[in-house]
């Protein structure tokens, strides 16, 4: 059971003070987060891409790359890289400068994006939405499987036996596709033998389990060997020194970045109520000491079939020290219970 970490970056006004930060200090500050989460035995950190004032990271790669200069065993991913609205042959050569940096500890997690800003941005037509991924999905693993590529789509000029470097530490470096739980998603991972990334931010974790099924139906039809292929699920969620204070410190950010996106989504404002919900013990928010979180991750890897999970943390603006203790106590005193458990557990199956 891999552990680990995702950010967006955000930016957003404290909702306490109405202090905003700078993008330029929140990167730094997300460094010094991939830095310690290396020291406390973390797996992943994941860096998710956006193109708007209150997400700080339009280049994950980058920030990953100073990550990588610094660190040692943790691996290091987007999450997740736009491809639909990218160069796959940009993206490629910027993972596989990671990889170089870090040693072989890049991976890529492409997928369509729940944010539109990029389209615009770089002049696509979100009426190739699905179009525009499937088509650079192709061309980013026939990247991944040679060094000099010829390939032909429609909304990228071709190319014709070019070589594409540098190269990675890794062969091949890993591609992974984020999904928010669609079921053509699903089955496109399983098919192409590629590891799934599950977004679970609403509802019961344990209601994904039958998409978790249908991606190995589809991945062992196509003639993969599912106990390769890694699972994984990114929630929302904080870690502090006791439950109340948990939800006390990570409430208020998120009501305010869930009711930002709730108006521009139209969803429904998001309560004390709705976030108490959210962070019982069948819900999809991990928020509470480390043997309440460390018990719920235990439970998404024994009901739903995930072993990989990262907790996206902080939602919205925290105090940063906030930040860093809860990472702290990911490493040092979830992780520990969680491995520990699941190792056990595991032998029991005879997995």
């Amino acid at each position: 059971m891999e552990l680990g970490i995702s950010t967006f970056v955000e930016c957003n006004p404290d909702p306490k003070t109405g202090e905003l930060i700078s993008h330029a200090e929140r990167i730094r500050q997300v460094v010094e987060e991939i830095v310690l989460a290396d020291q406390v035995g973390l797996d992943v950190y994941g860096v998710g891409e956006h193109h708007r004032q209150d997400y700080a990271a339009s280049s994950p790669a980058t920030i990953l790359a100073a990550g990588a200069a610094r660190t040692k065993n943790i691996r290091l991913t987007s999450a997740v890289t736009v491809l639909s609205s990218d160069d796959p042959v940009r993206v490629y050569q910027q993972f596989a400068t990671v990889d170089a940096i870090s040693n072989g500890r890049a991976e890529i997690m492409a997928g369509r994006g729940s944010f539109i800003e990029s389209f615009p941005l770089f002049g696509y037509d979100l009426e190739d939405y699905d179009e525009l991924f499937d088509e650079k999905l192709d061309l980013l693993l026939h990247l991944t499987k040679s060094e000099v590529v010829s390939w032909k789509g429609k909304h990228r000029s071709s190319i014709n036996a070019r070589g594409i470097y540098p190269r990675p530490v890794q062969d091949p470096l890993p591609v992974w596709i984020g999904s928010g739980g669609n079921q053509q998603s699903v089955v496109r991972a399983g098919y192409l033998g590629l590891p799934l990334v599950l977004a679970i931010i609403g509802g019961s974790p344990y209601h994904f389990a039958p998409l978790v099924e249908l991606y190995k139906r589809a991945a062992t039809k196509a003639g993969h060997d599912i106990s390769k292929l890694p699972i994984a699920s990114h929630s929302h969620g904080f870690i502090a020194d006791t439950t109340e204070l948990a939800a006390e410190q990570f409430f208020p950010p998120a009501q305010a970045v869930m009711n930002i996106l709730g108006r521009e989504r139209g969803w429904s404002p998001y309560t004390r109520q709705t976030f108490d919900h959210a962070r019982s013990i069948e819900g999809a928010l991990y928020v509470g000491d480390s043997q309440y979180v460390a018990q719920k991750i235990i439970n998404l890897r024994k009901h739903v079939g995930i072993t990989r999970f990262m907790i996206h943390m902080p939602l919205g603006t925290m105090p940063h020290d906030q930040v860093m203790h809860g990472i702290e106590l990911f490493g040092k005193e979830v992780a520990p219970i969680v491995r520990e458990e699941i190792a056990k557990w595991e032998k029991e199956q005879g997995l």
